[in-house]
């Protein structure tokens, strides 16, 4: 349904994975439902289904509350209804078994930020010395 890498979060309160974009096997609904009660009131969506089995998988929330705007657009998978294949040990587990250990968006920007300024830092350093180096070169002649 989607790989690793586009697994951008999880809603633990409706139990599900939150993920950039899922594979071919995913299929929107032309059909757009609205919520009434529970988590999903107030929300406009489509459900997802599975390309093969028919069977449903997830939903993309098309117009939401403020409180959910975040999650607008993406494919919301429900840990229930899917597996998930362990490359580590080769193995298929239902999804709702395993945990997601996901750093906080902050945290990563964070890493970034510094690895961003470790290389402008030594980028900086490198083209000092360059001019250093230009400088003395002219003075030699």
């Amino acid at each position: 349904m989607a790989d690793s890498l586009s697994i951008c979060g999880e809603i633990t309160c409706m139990n599900l994975i939150v993920c950039l974009r899922a594979t071919s096997d995913v299929v929107i609904s032309n059909t757009k439902e609205s919520g009434h009660k529970g988590e999903m009131a107030n929300c406009i969506y489509s459900s997802l289904k599975c390309r093969g089995c028919r069977s449903s998988v997830g939903k993309v929330i098309h117009s939401a509350p403020s409180r959910w705007a975040s999650i607008r657009s993406l494919f919301l998978l429900h840990r229930a209804n899917i597996t998930c294949y362990i490359l580590d040990s080769r193995s298929m587990v239902r999804a709702s078994t395993i945990t997601l250990d996901l750093k906080p968006v902050k945290q990563n920007i964070d890493e970034v930020r510094k690895q961003f300024q470790a290389q402008l830092d030594r980028m900086l350093c490198l083209k000092s010395r360059l001019a250093d180096r230009s400088i003395t070169s002219v003075l030699e002649k």
